[in-house]
């Protein structure tokens, strides 16, 4: 089982020293996570998100991290892959920069956006995001493998150029597809990508959806040069000694996390289209984390609790057959910073080890 962190980097605030603070401490956890053991940390990309999300440039944000960390692989994701938010070349460019400056510690996720405040106000046509990622995604993996590479298709053409610099990771980075919508987890496996849960859903629901990508990937036809065959989920995650501390402030956290979510607006509500079946990422965390839970007031799939509750949490998610867990760990800075740095240590010296082996690194 893997472990890590997912960033949306939220601010009630939204002046620059506010915003600026936000990001000193997400790299002051960060810093510890990686000290500690845990294996990813991914960051959004978001635009017109406020007060959600400042992640707006997780491309120059992995510039500092791959500075400051040894070991945490990054996950630039999820990279919107439509124009005019991002051109696949840009994309291949600077994933490919971050490889080299991470020493091979770049993982790539790539997805359409489902909210309208950020497609709306780049003019893109929802009905045509699914048919512009699969372009992209398709395109991307050559641009790293080919020493040249040209393009005349739907949504973008380009003369043939060569590309540089190639990713440090031979063949390329691992490439993840975020998964909502019904269905796209068979989209993820007949391209060979991995499986990037943005809803958690009941675990049998998710369960069902596992086995699906399993069963598809057999016999898929990998858009890169092999298939990553993992599949990881969001969670919340926040781990106290306590069970009733635990509780109440993982209820803090789901609750500022519904507030900010709220202020957004998914595709489905203002622009009817099949291609938006669940309304995106954003809604379903929303009604997961909603509840009910259980006696403890929290719903049962999040690792939020004591040492034990949350063992006994990700002991079910492995048996459903999910390979990893990205954990949302604050919401808009509505905890206190050390409260967020000693759940990462508790979750690493309480939790990890039942789900590592004897050499992961655990510090106190």
């Amino acid at each position: 089982m893997k472990f890590g962190l997912l960033y949306e980097m939220g601010s009630p605030d939204p002046s620059p020293a506010a915003i600026q603070k936000v990001y000193q401490n997400v790299l002051e956890q960060i810093r510890v996570a990686d000290e500690v053991g845990f294996d990813y940390v991914w960051a959004v990309e978001h635009h017109f998100s406020n007060p959600l999300s400042f992640s707006i440039a997780p491309e120059v944000f992995f510039g500092t991290v791959a500075a400051q960390t040894e070991r945490i692989r990054m996950g630039h994701g999820i990279i919107p892959c439509v124009p005019p938010m991002n051109h696949p070349v840009r994309i291949a460019e600077r994933t490919a920069v971050l490889d080299l400056l991470s020493n091979g510690r770049l993982d790539v996720g790539t997805g359409r956006s489902g909210s309208w405040s950020e497609l709306g106000g780049f003019q893109v046509d929802p009905h045509a995001t699914k048919q512009m990622w699969d372009e992209f995604v398709r395109a991307i993996p050559k641009m790293w493998l080919q020493d040249a590479f040209g393009h005349d298709g739907e949504f973008f053409s380009m003369p043939e150029r060569e590309i540089i610099p190639k990713p440090l990771q031979d063949p390329h980075p691992p490439l993840w597809v975020a998964v909502t919508s019904e269905g796209t987890e068979v989209d993820a496996a007949e391209r060979g990508l991995g499986s990037f849960g943005l809803s958690m859903g009941s675990f049998e629901a998710q369960e069902k959806k596992i086995a699906n990508y399993r069963h598809v990937i057999r016999n898929s036809e990998p858009v890169g040069a092999y298939v990553n065959e993992q599949v990881h989920t969001v969670n919340f995650m926040y781990c106290h000694e306590d069970a009733d501390t635990a509780s109440q402030v993982g209820r803090t956290m789901l609750d500022t996390f519904n507030y900010g979510t709220s202020q957004g607006v998914p595709i489905k509500e203002v622009y009817p289209s099949p291609l938006y079946q669940i309304g995106g990422f954003l809604p379903t965390l929303r009604q997961e984390a909603l509840g009910p839970g259980d006696a403890s007031g929290i719903p049962p799939g999040l690792a939020i609790g004591d040492p034990g509750r949350i063992i006994d949490v990700i002991k079910k998610w492995e048996s459903i057959g999910v390979d990893g867990l990205n954990f949302v760990v604050q919401a808009t800075e509505c905890l206190p910073q050390d409260a967020v740095l000693d759940s990462l240590r508790m979750f690493a010296n309480e939790v990890m080890p039942t789900f590592k082996n004897a050499e992961s690194k655990v510090v106190s």
